[in-house]
């Protein structure tokens, strides 16, 4: 792997070989994890090197002899900034690093290799769920035609496969020649993947169109790319929910969340009056509001408010009170997937894919009947209870294809989404529009704005646009904890390209103006207002009806009372047309309760004047 390739790259000229993109790949999946997962455990093991290290799992060193050609570079732990550092300088200093990367003489064995990440694994994540291991070599055939070697080889992926460790494979070809697992490692790597909580589908190791055969700089995004895809936590929100098709008919299914908007997440608060900083463990309290005495967690009751008064549950019938049943995604019935609108999705869609736990053959039935609502075009409504004591929904179950990216690296695995449907109470009806509709050539020229401001491919990749905000963020607490220079200017890639916009529909914008202000002129009678002031005086009585335009109708500013308004209503039974923030705000001024859904809102403006009107005189 020490051997260079030239780099055909003008900005970065000279030699790069393999294993420094290897380690590159290492250094960049290890800064990604410390921020989206900073409780994972890393390490780097170097194989084929010429000196051997390796640790009990005391700590002290162990003998070379026990991992001959085997180099603990980076033992498995969550990273520290020092570790981070130690790699980083390992794979950017090439001519530094030759004394670790020196390669053996002697050919190494893989079966000794897979049994020394076996070690690793048993000593330092025993009881972790998901365990990785990531090969990155451009050797395709370690043993040549040495039997021995190989069925030992086997033998030890085997037993990582017992253990619960994925072994992933990512190859290198040459220049000269394409990577072929046949000769190798398609015995040692599996194409089905053992059970794996982390990732809801097997990401395939055969891969060679996504490493390539091009320089050290394409090899190295390629390998990212992968790496990355590989990499990204499927947390799963939902595990083993049976999915009922029909009566006493069902597969189990996983759920993840695959789509949220990331937002920078403190794990810790730290405290810096003492001699260094510390970290602080929180501890909650409850005191009472009147006397400030301390409560204690048995004397706090739950209560809802009914009619005025505190109705109080104990925690027993609390949960009786939002248990719908058991967890379970029921199919109640197939529609077309044309009677869905696009205003129906309203919350996050969840992810569903097929485990084999609870029961056998999960993952065929899925398949089939992912295929057929794919060939049909329909969709499936159910009832949706995701976990215990959630509130049931009805939502519909769409089949998802299988995405890719330029690198043929899956993007998004093929499944099932979960759209949760909207109520009654959530669609809300727009206001009735006065607005007459445009003339047929402003929406030709529009249309011709439109086309030219296209992106590439027609489709638009969140992905390609970070959140500037959340990556400087994380950029600043790198250059402090990495010691690093302070990385300058943030760079936003969701700012628009204002010259490329210009130089493509700068001229179709300027003769849709123009358009604009001519159909205006026709409308109104008159040249087309620059400022409002001159806009609101064409708009006086008369000006439309001496064009012979009839007159627009004007809506009066509001004026009425806030209090009064929300009286009419209560008095004609229309509170419920009323949104959840104007009742929010009644309360709040009137010195009630103003938390809970719509409903409860309704019910406390109601019974606030139910309570105003008992106290007027002469009322029984």
């Amino acid at each position: 792997m020490l051997t260079p390739r030239p780099s055909e790259d003008p900005k970065h000229p000279g030699q790069v070989s393999p294993a420094s993109a290897a380690l590159k790949c290492a250094y960049h999946l290890m800064q990604q994890r410390i921020i989206s997962n900073p409780s994972d455990m890393i390490g780097v093991l170097l194989y084929g090197t010429e000196s051997s290290k390796f640790h009990d799992e005391d700590g002290t060193a162990a003998s070379d002899l026990s991992y001959p050609h085997c180099y603990l570079f980076t033992d498995l732990d969550i990273p520290s900034a020092e570790e981070v550092k130690s790699l980083r300088a390992l794979a950017e200093d090439e001519e530094g690093s030759r004394s670790i990367l020196k390669p053996s003489s002697e050919s190494v064995s893989m079966a000794n290799v897979l049994f020394c990440a076996n070690q690793i694994f048993t000593s330092k994540a025993p009881n972790f769920l998901s365990r990785r291991l990531f090969i990155v070599t451009d050797d395709d055939n370690p043993h040549q035609d040495k039997k021995s070697l190989r069925s030992a080889a086997t033998v030890r992926a085997r037993d990582l496969y017992d253990l619960g460790v994925n072994i992933e494979l990512f190859p290198i070809s040459g220049p000269d020649h394409d990577f072929d697992t046949s000769k190798f490692y398609d015995d040692i790597i599996y194409k089905a993947s053992p059970r794996d909580g982390e990732a809801p589908t097997y990401l395939r190791p055969d891969i060679h169109a996504s490493t390539g055969k091009g320089d050290g700089i394409s090899l190295l995004n390629s390998l990212l790319s992968s790496i990355h895809s590989r990499a990204v936590p499927r947390r799963s929100l939902f595990s083993n929910v049976p999915l009922e098709i029909g009566p006493n008919f069902k597969i189990s299914v996983n759920g993840y969340l695959l789509l949220k908007k990331q937002e920078p997440a403190r794990s810790c608060y730290v405290w810096l009056g003492g001699e260094k900083p510390q970290i602080v463990k929180g501890i909650t309290t409850y005191m009472a509001d009147d006397t400030a005495q301390t409560v204690e967690k048995a004397e706090i009751r739950k209560a809802y408010k009914f009619g005025g008064e505190q109705v109080t549950f104990t925690p027993e019938e609390l949960q009786g009170l939002r248990n719908f049943g058991e967890p379970v995604i029921r199919i109640i019935g197939f529609k077309p997937l044309s009677t869905l609108p696009i205003w129906a999705n309203v919350k996050h869609p969840s992810f569903i894919y097929p485990c084999e736990d609870d029961f056998v053959g999960s993952t065929r039935v899925f398949s089939a009947l992912h295929q057929k609502l794919l060939k049909d075009g329909k969709m499936a409504l159910v009832w949706f209870i995701p976990r215990k004591n959630s509130a049931p929904v009805v939502a519909a179950m769409i089949a998802g294809e299988e995405k890719l990216d330029e690198n043929n690296v899956q993007k998004v695995p093929p499944g099932m989404w979960l759209i949760p449907l909207p109520f009654a109470d959530d669609v809300r009806q727009n206001p009735p529009s006065v607005l007459s509709v445009s003339p047929d050539h402003l929406t030709d020229a529009m249309r011709q704005v439109i086309g030219q401001l296209q992106l590439p491919k027609g489709t638009y990749d969140p992905q390609k646009y970070p959140n500037p905000a959340l990556q400087w963020h994380y950029r600043i607490l790198q250059a402090l904890a990495l010691d690093e220079d302070h990385p300058g200017e943030a760079e936003d890639k969701t700012k628009p390209k204002y010259r490329q916009i210009d130089k493509r529909a700068g001229d179709y914008v300027l003769e849709w103006s123009r358009l604009l202000d001519a159909a205006y002129d026709k409308m109104y009678g008159g040249p087309a207002a620059t400022t409002t002031s001159t806009r609101v005086k064409r708009d006086a009585p008369g000006v439309g009806e001496s064009a012979g335009q009839p007159l627009v109708k004007r809506i009066k500013a509001e004026t009425e009372d806030p209090d009064e308004k929300i009286a009419r209503l209560y008095e004609a039974g229309g509170l419920s047309k009323v949104t959840r923030a104007v009742l929010k705000d009644f309360l709040d001024a009137h010195g009630l309760a103003a938390a809970g859904k719509k409903d409860d809102l309704v019910e406390q403006v109601e019974a606030y004047f139910e309570r105003k009107h008992r106290s007027r005189p002469g009322r029984l």
